[in-house]
This record gives structure tokens, C-alpha cells and sequence, in this order.
């Protein structure tokens, strides 16, 4: 790690923060998908269940009224009247598509500056839909964006998403050794590009496991920012060197309803 004046110690770069890294990866799972339909790729952080902690935290959520699952209504209406998503780095879509299972019915859009990784999406949502496994897998939408170097498209976009989720992606950028035109690593502007795809009173999941609850909050919960810190995701914890934690770590935040003064 390197030192950092305004946060937690930088990770040291490596090839998961780059852009070709992902690209072959995704390559080598689009092949494979194609010869082994059943193969879906890489669930990121499985080990730990993170997925599956995920979705109960949002199915509770739903459960209190905060959120709108939708899954008793049918058609346009029910997608207007639930609760919306955009998965930041979505990788194979999995996680849009295990919401989908779940009988969430909003709009959903998956975005991945890799388009192979939109592409595999793509191609695993065909087959789900072909298969029978959902009749609501059409409508998860992937499209192509660098939330770090792209504007978001209104169409997609909206007025922003109910629910923004991230499971590694912020891990993942902040492994590259990019730096923006004020000289920072590019993982430190990451925040201010998540903010606007935030409704107002939405919220951001986020999962890592390369930062601490507490070092997530020093990126996310800044002066002059919009986000709040809201709920933490338990999982089962372990003591190593008179420190206790856990492999990863699982973060809500809310977008505060009016700006910061």
C-alpha cells in the first residue's frame, strides 16, 4: 500500500485494474459459455456468499416497505411502480439476473466499461430466456460505459436508479495505476461519478474485499458529499493477530434528498 493525504493508504496496482485484464477474461468466458451453457463464469466473492447476503439485504429491505419488489404486478406498469437498479461493473449480469429470479421487477441496467463483458451479459440472458430459466431476462439491459471516463447515456440513465449496486468494481479500479488530470489515482474520483446515478433518498450497495467498512466509509462519506452511511451486511467474522474482521465487507449508503450545504 502507498500513503494517501485525504484517506486510507492506496493498494498497490496490479493487472485487475486494467482494462485488458478483464477484456481476456471475459473473452475466455464467452467461449466457454458458448461450449457449456451451465457455466455462467465467475460469481465474485462466492466463497463468502456475498450474492446471496445481497439479495436477502434487499428482500428485507422490501420486506419494510423501503424498496418495491413489484413481483405480484404485471407488465410496464409494474417496471415504472419498482424499485430500480444499475449494477456498476456487472461482469457476467449475474447479479441483475439472480434480482430478476428473485421477483424484482424494476428497470435494470447493467454497465461495464468492457465490452466483452457486455457481451457475455448478452449472450448468458439469451439463454437463460431460451431456456425457460426467466421470462423476465429481456429486460435486464447491458450496455458499454466507463463511469470514469464516459458521461451516462440520458436514455439509460433517467432520472437515476433507486438502488446502484457494486460488487468489486470499486475494488477493481482501485488496483489500476491510472491517474486523472488532477494526478490522482482514478479510483478516487469514483465516488463523485456514483453520486449523480443516485436518486435522491437511493441508496449504493457496495461489496469489497479489499477495504474495511471503515476505510469504505472514509471514500464514500466525504464533506461536501452526497452520500450517508445507512447499514452494514454481517457475515461471519474471524480474529487474526488481535484483529477481528471478515473477507469482505458489504456497505449501504443513502444519497441524502437535498444537497449539502
Amino acid at each position: 500500500m502507498t500513503a494517501s493525504e485525504d484517506g486510507p493508504s492506496h493498494l498497490d496496482p496490479s493487472d485487475l485494474g486494467t482494462k485488458a485484464y478483464w477484456d481476456e477474461a471475459y473473452e475466455r468466458e464467452i467461449a466457454n459459455h458458448a461450449e457449456h451453457p451451465s457455466d455462467e463464469g465467475t460469481i465474485w466473492f462466492s466463497d463468502a456468499g456475498a450474492e446471496e447476503r445481497m439479495l436477502s439485504y434487499l428482500d428485507d429491505l422490501a420486506d419494510d416497505w423501503k424498496l418495491v419488489k413489484g413481483d405480484d404486478e404485471e407488465g410496464a406498469q409494474a417496471e415504472a411502480d419498482s424499485t430500480s437498479f444499475l449494477d456498476l461493473g456487472t461482469g457476467n449480469g449475474h447479479l441483475l439476473f439472480a434480482l430478476r429470479d428473485e421477483g424484482w421487477r424494476g428497470h435494470m441496467v447493467g454497465v461495464d466499461y468492457s465490452a466483452k463483458s457486455v457481451e457475455l451479459a448478452r449472450q448468458i440472458g439469451r439463454q437463460r430466456r431460451a431456456g425457460g430459466q426467466s421470462e423476465h431476462v429481456l429486460d435486464v439491459r447491458f450496455e458499454e460505459w466507463d463511469i470514469l471516463g464516459q458521461e451516462p447515456e440520458k436514455e439509460w440513465l433517467g432520472d437515476g436508479f433507486d438502488v446502484v449496486l457494486d460488487k468489486g468494481t470499486f475494488d477493481a479500479i482501485s488496483l489500476s495505476a491510472e491517474t486523472d488530470a488532477q494526478g490522482r489515482r482514478i479510483f478516487e474520483s469514483y465516488r463523485e461519478k456514483v453520486e449523480p446515478l443516485i436518486k435522491p433518498g437511493g441508496l449504493l450497495l457496495i461489496t469489497s474485499c479489499n477495504w474495511t467498512a471503515d476505510e469504505l466509509k472514509s471514500w464514500f462519506v466525504v464533506e461536501g458529499g452526497l452520500l450517508e452511511y445507512e447499514d452494514k451486511i454481517h457475515y461471519p467474522s474471524f480474529t487474526f493477530g488481535g484483529k477481528t474482521g471478515s473477507k469482505v465487507c458489504s456497505l449501504c449508503f443513502r444519497k441524502k434528498s437535498t444537497p449539502a450545504p
